[in-house]
């Protein structure tokens, strides 16, 4: 189809996903190269998103990857792990458990993200029935945090809006607090960390103890938060995580749907910390976006007694571990070892953190923050950092920005579940010269926002 033909047939066929269905000029995007894609007026832009934080190799290894499935294809097209299985899916089960936390040896595929997080609920629940302790059928997540949208998943996810329309949630969670330490309980940035870990822990317990300690199955949370900006967790808060839920009986789960396969610089980000969590959800990177597929990675402990029981897990989905999937994860894997994707996340981490920090000299941006290659601006209005209200969300987040990053060549995203935040994600094999691209567009971007929304100069006290 020629560009106007397939904005005809996506206006008149294409439901899209988060998005209003009536979007006048498309993106249509039909070419990548490296960390580019190009759209169909021949358009470049760097996705510094790395399509929604899921193209961790970008897009030039297309023919390993299609050599990969190609070999599968040609052997076996496809066989589920329903009762039977297949070596792909045995292989990279193996795999997985090799390179993430000790204990964590047993793995279940999915097709994607929120497939995981239900699956991980689902393996809890056989958990405590095989244990004998049924009742417990509650959990704690974290406010804004959105965890998937299947009815399941939903239930976790912190952000109301996505909730509402949907009617009673199928399980029972309280929500807590973030860890924004930007805006602390006094609206300001945190100057305690250790006291603000403190404060954190002791509302999860609250938390628990008010819904009724032996009634919590599990505690989840994303290393870094995605909603609401990329926050990140103050030191010591995972191993408190890990404390009170061993404390009162719960599993702890560790999302890591865009935190892991690389993104934070390990498969398993959560590792960093010093713990194991019982449960962890992956996708997104877990092919590099070369081929769908999520997997959820379960400690033996939570496994053993429905195995010794006898039981039957009471879960499937019939493409989870898809051969084709299945090897061109393994081949994702060979060439993020090949190529050395981990170490050069974790080398470039810190010179990304400071280049972007520059960012801050901008009236409009009161904070930077994140880790590994997934960053977010928080965008005020003034010195004090105030935020946007409603109104001047829409203007800026929806009505200015999509059209002016557009503009300037770079895929990133604007948001406001939570305050207003603009977040990155490269592609995982950026070298220092993509990310300067990445953070010299973004300045200027930002600066002509900071003037469309009357603000002028640069940041009280900052360099010019």
């Amino acid at each position: 189809m020629t560009h106007d033909e397939l904005q005809q047939a996506a206006s008149d066929h294409l439901l899209l996903h988060f998005s209003k269905q009536s979007l006048d000029d498309l993106l249509v995007l039909e070419r990548g190269e490296g960390p580019y894609v190009f759209d169909t007026k021949g358009k470049r832009y760097v996705d510094a998103l790395s399509s929604l934080f899921c193209a961790q190799l970008g897009y030039s290894y297309g023919e390993e990857m299609a050599a990969a499935a190609a070999a599968q294809l040609t052997t076996l097209a496809f066989n589920t792990n329903w009762g039977t299985a297949h070596p792909a899916s045995i292989e990279l089960a193996a795999k997985l458990a090799s390179v993430a936390p000790p204990g964590l040896d047993r793995v279940f595929f999915t097709s994607g993200g929120s497939e995981s997080v239900e699956a991980a609920w689902k393996l809890a629940r056989e958990h405590f029935l095989a244990i004998g302790q049924p009742q417990r059928t509650k959990a704690i997540a974290r406010d804004i945090a959105y965890h998937g949208v299947t009815l399941g998943a939903l239930s976790f996810t912190g952000v109301q809006r996505f909730k509402e329309p949907f009617g009673r949630p199928a399980i029972d969670v309280t929500h807590v607090s973030n860890t924004n330490m930007f805006r602390g309980p006094g609206g300001g940035p945190v100057t305690d960390p250790a006291a603000f870990c403190t404060m954190l822990l002791a509302e999860v317990e609250d938390a628990i103890v008010a819904a009724g300690p032996d009634e919590v199955a599990l505690i989840i949370a994303e290393p870094v938060q995605n909603a609401g900006g990329c926050l990140v967790a103050p030191p010591g808060y995972w191993q408190g995580l890990r404390t009170l839920a061993d404390k009162h009986g719960a599993l702890l789960m560790a999302d890591e749907v865009i935190c892991g396969c690389g993104r934070l610089g390990e498969w398993v980000a959560t590792g960093r910390e010093g713990i194991t969590p019982d449960l962890v959800s992956l996708a997104k990177g877990l092919t590099s976006a070369y081929a769908a597929m999520g997997a959820v990675l379960a400690a033996e402990r939570v496994v053993a007694p429905i195995v010794e029981s006898g039981a039957v897990f009471r879960h499937g989905i019939t493409f989870g571990g898809h051969p084709v999937s299945s090897a061109i994860a393994l081949k994702n894997m060979e060439i993020f070892e090949r190529d050395g994707v981990l170490e050069n996340v974790r080398e470039l981490t810190p010179y990304l953190a400071e280049t972007l920090g520059t960012l801050t000299d901008l009236p409009i941006v009161g904070d930077v923050r994140g880790d590994g290659f997934f960053w977010a601006m928080e965008l005020v209005k003034d010195d004090e950092n105030s935020t946007f209200d409603q109104a001047e969300r829409d203007k800026l987040l929806r009505g200015y920005l999509p059209g002016r990053l557009r503009e300037a060549g770079i895929i990133a995203r604007a948001d406001d579940r939570g305050d207003a935040v603009l977040q990155i994600a490269p592609p995982l094999v950026a070298d220092k010269a993509l990310l300067d691209e990445i953070v010299g567009l973004l300045g200027e971007v930002l600066a002509d926002a900071g003037t469309h929304m009357g603000l002028a100069g640069s940041r009280a006290g900052a360099t010019a």
